[in-house]
């Protein structure tokens, strides 16, 4: 296992180069002149030339290339055109706030939405799992923006049962900015996780095995619980794995909406000021993350299945 993760942390070399330059490509050359958008559309060549050499485009394409291949490596995101401050730092500011929101919400959602679909599985054509699955569907036929307006308006502005926006570092202080935003997101992650996990399930409830175990007499919790979750869990690792890189990068809609100053705010205020090295942060950022987080996913996979080798 040492030298499979070690190989896969090599390979991550090329891989980190070549969305270094997808990066490159997507903002520096397909995007245009990015001093026409700070400047705007009534700028002079000589202004535009002066913030060319400010920011420093008015190196080469491969130099130019080289500073974004570097930062992938060392994380020194360089300078906010928009806020002038440390992207690096700015990072680090939001990440706090984010993390504080999503992985309470995401670990809640997940377990809750585990053991919902052990339910609609162990009762798998009847009444109750009719209903669940009904409800999964209508959930997720809602738009996001109606849960956080109605939710907003409803248990925060009328009945003043949560803050409604804002964010206070340090626990618990930050609780009650983050409660109704984390009940939105466990919400929303519901119908898709529940249906997701339902199906990774009874795919394996009508496995030979299964048969098998109910021959020798074993209750259908027992073999619920300690043969077909255990088989199960490749697929729901890989789900549930690949969905942190997004965590540690965000909610940009409830974070918005709740005026929560994470790193979802921020790509955001990004996107909206041109801020083109914050937004190439980012993208490099959720591109390293995922990788790492890649690699996880197939570590984990051993101690899910001993059957699995890292080769």
């Amino acid at each position: 296992m040492t030298k499979y993760i070690l190989r896969r942390l090599f390979y991550m070399i090329p891989v980190l180069m070549g969305v270094s330059l997808i990066i490159f490509l997507l903002f520096n050359l397909i995007a245009g002149d990015p001093t026409a958008v700070l400047l705007g559309k009534n700028a002079t060549a000589r202004q535009m030339a002066e913030l060319r050499e400010q920011l420093g485009l008015n190196k080469s394409l491969f130099a130019q290339y080289l500073d974004v291949l570097k930062s992938a490596f060392t994380f020194d995101f360089g300078r906010s055109w928009a806020t002038k401050q440390e992207i690096t730092y700015m990072i680090k500011q939001g990440a706090y706030p984010s993390l504080c929101l999503t992985i309470p919400a995401f670990v809640i959602s997940t377990v809750l939405s585990l053991l919902i679909s052990l339910v609609v599985a162990f009762y798998r054509g009847k009444g109750i799992d009719l209903f669940i699955r009904f409800m999964c569907i209508a959930g997720m036929s809602i738009s996001a923006l109606a849960y956080i307006l109605a939710f907003q308006y409803f248990f925060a502005f009328k009945m003043g049962w949560f803050e409604i926006s804002g964010f206070e570092y340090g626990f618990p202080d930050f609780i009650p900015y983050i409660a109704l935003p984390a009940i939105i997101w466990i919400l929303l992650s519901l119908g898709p996780d529940v249906r997701f996990f339902r199906t990774v399930i009874l795919d394996e409830i009508y496995q030979d095995y299964v048969r098998t175990a109910r021959a020798k007499g074993l209750s259908e919790i027992s073999i619920l619980l300690k043969h077909v979750l255990r088989n199960a869990m490749i697929p729901i690792i890989t789900y549930v794995v690949i969905q942190i890189p997004y965590l540690i990068l965000g909610a940009l809609l409830l974070e918005s909406f709740f005026s929560i100053p994470g790193l979802g705010g921020i790509t955001l205020n990004a996107l909206n000021s041109s801020d083109f090295p914050v937004i190439k942060a980012m993208a490099i950022l959720s591109s390293v993350i995922y990788i790492v987080f890649s690699l996880v996913s197939d570590v984990l996979y051993t101690f899910a299945d001993p059957r699995v080798k890292l080769k």
